[in-house]
């Protein structure tokens, strides 16, 4: 090696140590209104292998709920670790109510940015106000309305956008947390399809260059116990599954890009969803398929992947997770006069191979309004 050599090859060692590698940090994968559709979860009817790949890395939860089925609501919850009643968002951002959480709240974005990390969010945010839920980058609906569709659904400018906030690893000693709010598979309808099925799928609907659709006949698809089996629900099932391959391969960009940048040995990978799936008994309602939730935290501390665990977890226990990940303590502070304490109970002993841990045999959910104008 001659002497040019040696001094590129030792700084590039500096600028390694100086950026968010050997740090604890965080991705959030969050889908719209996902359910239990993928292989890992004995649905063989559909092909999910991304899904599938991180469910190998992970620890899957086959008892995860979320504690509100209801968008805004339960994802306040997931990011404040509060039930939506304590947290202010008692039914969605958007439409004719704006519901907001409680403007003391202090949610997992502002506890990790106080504390050091860089944050960051691309697709579906659904919360207010921004002052409670702040993220250092910030591509979504309320930054360009007109783009919304094209944060949460475009998984190429997912990527592209991923790349962008990771680039910034180059000269920057912090960890960093991601949130990223896939709009699939929430319903669409319209000429994108009930899903959003055919929206970039080529010709008229426009191309999405990462996204090769996965198509099915109605007699593949698994028809949910809760869902009536007709020719009507078959069919719109096989729309669902062709929007679930868009989710499916947009999580598998995102694991690849934290592989190339070689994050992955670094970050705490958790895979949720808001609310059950849109369809009868299942989104909005207290009903285990209205609460059931497709749960994988990966830990690269973590000795087994693929491993199912039976404990219970809510997602209120993502917060706790995190903070225990990160070595951050909960703040004190009041919101209304009361003391906040924090109900959840963190998963990352599971995750990590602790066999029966304490505290994860209950969950507690509550209904909320959606929005009151839906009757």
């Amino acid at each position: 090696m001659d002497c040019l050599s040696a001094w590129v090859w030792f700084f590039s060692l500096l600028s390694a140590a100086s950026s968010c590698y050997n740090q604890k940090n965080v991705l959030f994968l969050i889908a719209d209104d996902g359910g239990f559709e993928a292989s890992v979860y004995n649905n063989t009817a559909i092909r999910s292998p991304n899904v599938d790949a991180l469910g190998a890395m992970s620890t899957i939860f086959d008892r995860a709920f979320t504690s509100v089925s209801s968008c805004s609501p339960s994802r306040s919850s997931i990011l404040t670790g509060l039930p939506t009643h304590q947290n202010g968002m008692y039914g969605l951002e958007h439409g004719t109510h704006h519901f907001r959480s409680f403007d003391d709240v202090r949610s997992l974005s502002m506890i990790l940015g106080k504390a050091g990390y860089r944050t960051g969010i691309i697709g579906k945010k659904h919360v207010a106000p921004d002052y409670v839920y702040p993220f250092d980058y910030s591509k979504t609906e309320f930054d360009d309305p007109g783009m919304s569709m094209q944060f949460g659904r475009n998984i190429t400018l997912i990527k592209e956008l991923t790349e962008e906030f990771l680039d910034g690893c180059k000269n920057d000693s912090s960890p960093i947390f991601l949130y990223i709010g896939f709009r699939d598979p929430h319903r669409c309808g319209g000429p994108h399809g009930a899903f959003c099925e055919v929206w970039g799928s080529g010709g008229e609907h426009g191309v999405i260059p990462d996204w090769k659709p996965q198509y099915y006949k109605p007699e593949e698809v698994k028809v949910p116990y809760n869902v009536p089996d007709t020719p009507a629900a078959r069919d719109d099932l096989t729309k669902q599954y062709t929007s679930i391959s868009r989710l499916d391969q947009g999580i598998g960009l995102l694991v690849e890009l934290f592989k190339k940048h070689g994050l992955i040995n670094d970050t705490l990978i958790v895979y949720f969803s808001d609310n059950g799936i849109p369809f009868p008994a299942a989104k909005t309602n207290l009903y285990e398929c209205g609460m059931g939730e497709p749960l994988f935290v990966y830990s690269p501390r973590g000795k087994m992947g693929g491993v199912h665990s039976q404990l219970m977890a809510s997602s209120l226990d993502l917060l706790p997770t995190v903070l225990d990940w990160s070595a951050i303590k909960y703040p004190s502070y009041h919101l209304n006069g009361m003391q906040v304490n924090l109900t959840g109970n963190s998963l990352l002993p599971i995750a990590e191979g602790v066999p029966d841990p304490e505290n994860h045999h209950t969950v507690f959910a509550s209904h909320q309004m959606h929005e009151v104008a839906v009757l």
